[in-house]
């Protein structure tokens, strides 16, 4: 009973004290990913139902996965300009739409077309989601934020690619038509549940006879709007952070690319990889949790470091696993890597983006991942063709390598995130400043542009909208 008891406590104290419009976020993303089921089953719609060759449905990836790169920078810019709801919206409807239209598609350009549309739309939204956590949730609670939102993540995927094979010997246009409806449900939540939280302009028309705090506030208010790409692009520090977080996605795509190759060189069945792979999905369902409260206060430089050393070398234990049993260790071992590193770096993009770029900001961080999905299938194909599978797990113990050291380096010029201020948690108490924007104080307001890299202040402020009492509605 104590330990059912301390279950009990440890999944209140998991859930507790986020804010109401982050569980509608978290629903929604659920509910996508219980319907992503095109992703699941691409390639046998198109080589078993319609009858095309392996290399046309890798094109046909390909082509999906570049219409994601180029979707993230410009899902980033409108997550900055139109805002967060908005560009949720687009996307989700968008990518109902393209999906229903795939389902349909029967020429083979007309099918590689719209799999490019799917996947710049898919994409998309990405930005939106991760910024619009950042704003509605508090510094001391993102960590967690993050977690919660990548179970939903992994658990809806789960849930999809279980169903994805019942529902492909039904009918495969009853896949894209159902991920098709799933995906419009999120759009029509967001749209009723979700209200915008993009922080707040600063007040830009002072009247002549303000104090000069005033007209500083007006200056530092248009530097922070004139966030642009070649601002992240110059941002040394952040680009460096890209440039670590494409090296650990490299590695993490493995598990889905080098290693089923890998597996059918060695003798192994489909079988036996879904069942070493599975191992990935399960691990992440019941250990993200717990994970998180170990690791949720815990320094982030250690934990990057740790977590990309881990990825590294628990692929590269594969080079000396002989069976399934062996095999499915080495996941163990790069899945726990995955737990700690996708909320702490995604935490770690949270605090090097300004307040008013947070879009930009994640859209080129979601770029590295989408970068990587091109990359990987390639360098893993000609890797295990000219020198053998082994070679490529050695590759990723390098590669961990380099980045468990660049974090190692990095992190030593990353300031200390600075504490939740007291007035912040007063804010949520006052009057939507959307509906009351003449007002002339806001408490947090003159604290927004002052320290880009510790957007606390104006993350909470966002909360201003959430407490009324008609919050749900926009």
């Amino acid at each position: 009973m104590p330990s059912a008891l301390r279950a009990r406590r440890a999944v209140r104290e998991t859930v507790s004290g986020l804010p109401r419009e982050f569980w509608w976020l978290w629903t929604s993303t659920l509910v996508n990913r219980l319907g992503a089921f095109v992703a699941t089953f691409m390639a046998l719609y198109l080589t078993l139902d319609r009858g095309y060759s392996a290399t046309y449905a890798g094109l046909v990836a390909a082509l999906h996965g570049l219409g994601g790169v180029i979707s993230s920078l410009g899902g980033g810019v409108m997550t900055d300009r139109l805002g967060r709801r908005p560009t949720l919206l687009i996307a989700q409807a968008s990518t109902a739409v393209s999906v229903a239209l795939l389902g349909f598609m029967h020429h083979p350009v007309a099918i590689a077309a719209v799999a490019f549309l799917v996947g710049m739309a898919s994409n998309a939204s990405r930005p939106a989601v991760q910024a619009m956590m950042a704003d509605i949730v508090r510094p001391e609670d993102r960590i967690r934020a993050f977690s919660l939102n990548y179970w939903a993540i992994n658990l809806g995927f789960a849930v999809s690619s279980m169903a994805a094979g019942f529902i492909a010997e039904v009918s495969y246009l009853a896949g894209f038509l159902i991920e098709a409806g799933m995906t419009m449900v999120c759009a029509i939540l967001v749209f009723l549940r979700l209200p915008e939280s993009k922080p707040a302009e600063t007040v830009k028309t002072a009247a002549a006879s303000e104090t000069t705090a005033a007209a500083s506030e007006k200056t530092a208010a248009a530097s922070d709007s004139s966030v642009s790409l070649g601002t992240v692009l110059r941002d040394g520090r952040f680009m460096s952070v890209v440039g670590l977080s494409f090296l650990v996605a490299l590695i993490f795509q493995q598990g889905s690319i080098g290693l089923p190759v890998a597996m059918g060189e060695a003798g192994f069945t489909p079988a036996e990889y879904g069942m070493a792979i599975a191992v990935n999905g399960v691990l992440i369902v019941v250990l993200q949790i717990p994970v998180t409260r170990f690791i949720e206060h815990r320094d982030p430089r250690r934990l990057l470091v740790i977590s990309s050393l881990l990825a590294g070398y628990g692929f590269g234990l594969t080079a000396f696993a002989g069976s399934v049993g062996v095999i499915a260790l080495t996941v163990c071992v790069w899945t726990l890597a995955e737990i700690v590193n996708a909320p702490t770096q995604t935490g770690l993009v949270v605090r090097l983006s300004p307040l008013h770029g947070r879009g930009r900001y994640q859209g080129m961080y979601t770029m590295s991942w989408a970068v990587a999905g091109l990359v990987a299938p390639l360098m893993s194909g000609f890797v295990i063709d000219r020198f053998g599978a082994e070679w490529l797990w050695g590759l990723c113990a390098l590669v961990g390598t380099a980045a468990g050291l660049g974090y190692g380096a990095l992190m030593r010029r990353v300031p200390e995130e600075e504490p939740t201020e007291p007035d912040e948690s007063a804010q949520p108490a006052q009057p939507n400043e959307s509906a009351q924007p003449a007002q002339p104080a806001q408490p947090a307001q003159p604290a927004q542009p002052a320290e880009p890299d510790a957007p606390d202040e104006p993350a909470a402020g966002a909360l201003g909208q959430a407490p009324e009492p008609s919050a749900s509605a926009p």
